[in-house]
C-alpha cells in the first residue's frame, strides 16, 4: 500500500477466485487441470494433424489452425493462475503482474475477435465464389490476415492496459473475481472515470462492431449464395461449411457483450465469474471439437495419421 493526497493506494491485490472453501478449491483444482489438458491435448491435436495431412493444407484449415493456437494460448493466460490460487494460501497479485495479466488477457481476445471475422470471411469466399477459392485466398493474403489480427489485439491491449492502469485504485484490494478485469478494476479505481469509461467504450466498440460488421456481410453474403442454391442437398454442404464458425462465433461473442457491453450497475461478481469461464475456459476447449466431431477432413485425417501410428509399433 502506498499514501498519496491522504489516500492509501493499492500496489497488490488478493484473488478471491471461486470459493475460499478449502475443500472445494481442491475439486476445482483437479476441474482445472483436467480442462486444461484437455484443452491443450484438443488444440495441439488438431494443429498436428492439419500440419501432417496435406489434404488440411487449405485456407480454412490455415485459419482453424491458427485458431487452435491462440486458443492454447488463450487458455494459458488464465487457467495456470486459476489452478495457482486453488492450491495457494496467499493469492496475492502485484499490480505490475495484474496489469501483465490485463494485457495479454486484453491481446488474445482481441485477437480472436478479429481472427473469428476473418475466417467468416474465408467462408463467404468459398461458398460465393468456390472456383476462385484458391486464387481468392492465397497464403500470403492468409497470413496477412492472422498477423492483422494479432497487430489489432496488441494494439487493443495497449491502449487498454494504459487506460485503465493510469488510473489509481483504493480501498479494498479484494478481487472477487478470478483474474484481474475491467469490473471488479473499476469498483476499486478512486479517481473520475469519465475519460476511462469513453476511451473504454470507442476502444471496445471499435473491436467488437468493427470485427461484428465483417462477420454480419460475410454471412449475409452467405445466406444469399445458399437461398440461390437449387438443391437441397447443395444447401446443407453449404451450410455445413460454415455451421462450426457460426457456433463458435456465437459462444464467444454472446458472452463477451454480455459481460462488456451491460451497465456496470448491472454487474454482479458471480455473473461476471461465470460469464468469463465461457470464453475464457470453455471456448478454448469446445473449439477443437467443434471444428472436428462433424468434419469428415479431420476425421479422414486422424484415422490416417492414427493408421501411421499403429503401423509403426
Amino acid at each position: 500500500m502506498e499514501v498519496e493526497d491522504n489516500r492509501t493506494l493499492i500496489t497488490d491485490f488478493v484473488v478471491v477466485g471461486f470459493t475460499t472453501d478449502p475443500f472445494l478449491r481442491t475439486i476445482l483444482f483437479v476441474v482445472f487441470l483436467a480442462l486444461y489438458i484437455l484443452t491443450l491435448i484438443g488444440n495441439l491435436g488438431l494443429i498436428t494433424l492439419i500440419y501432417l495431412d496435406s489434404r488440411l493444407h487449405t485456407p480454412m484449415y490455415f485459419f482453424v489452425g491458427s485458431l487452435s493456437f491462440l486458443d492454447v494460448w488463450y487458455s494459458t493466460v488464465y487457467t495456470p493462475r486459476i489452478l495457482y490460487d486453488c492450491l495457494s494460501k496467499n493469492n496475492h497479485i502485484s499490480l505490475a503482474g495484474c496489469a501483465a495479466q490485463f494485457f495479454f488477457s486484453n491481446v488474445v481476445g482481441g485477437s480472436e475477435c478479429f481472427l473469428l471475422a476473418f475466417m467468416a470471411y474465408d467462408r463467404f469466399v468459398a461458398i460465393c465464389n468456390p472456383l476462385l477459392y484458391a486464387i481468392a485466398m492465397p497464403k500470403k493474403l492468409c497470413i496477412q490476415l492472422v498477423v492483422g489480427a494479432y497487430t489489432v489485439g496488441f494494439a487493443n491491449a495497449i491502449v487498454h492496459t494504459g487506460n485503465t492502469f493510469r488510473l489509481h485504485f483504493c480501498g479494498s484490494n479484494i478481487i472477487n473475481h478470478f483474474f484481474c478485469d475491467v469490473p471488479p478494476l473499476m469498483k476499486m479505481a478512486c479517481d473520475d472515470k469519465r475519460v476511462y469509461e469513453l476511451i473504454l467504450t470507442v476502444v471496445i466498440g471499435f473491436t467488437l462492431l468493427s470485427a461484428t460488421a465483417v462477420i454480419a456481410k460475410s454471412y449475409i453474403g452467405i445466406v444469399a449464395a445458399i437461398i440461390r442454391i437449387r438443391s437441397a442437398a447443395g444447401r446443407r454442404k453449404a451450410f455445413s461449411n460454415c455451421s462450426a464458425h457460426l457456433v463458435s462465433v456465437s459462444l464467444y461473442y454472446g458472452t463477451m457483450l454480455i459481460t462488456y457491453s451491460a451497465p456496470n450497475s448491472h454487474h454482479t461478481a458471480d455473473w461476471d465469474k461465470v460469464n468469463a469461464l465461457f470464453y475464457t475456459v470453455i471456448n478454448p476447449l469446445v473449439n477443437p471439437l467443434i471444428y472436428s466431431l462433424r468434419n469428415k477432413d479431420v476425421k479422414a485425417a486422424f484415422k490416417k495419421v492414427w493408421g501411421r501410428f499403429t503401423a509403426h509399433k
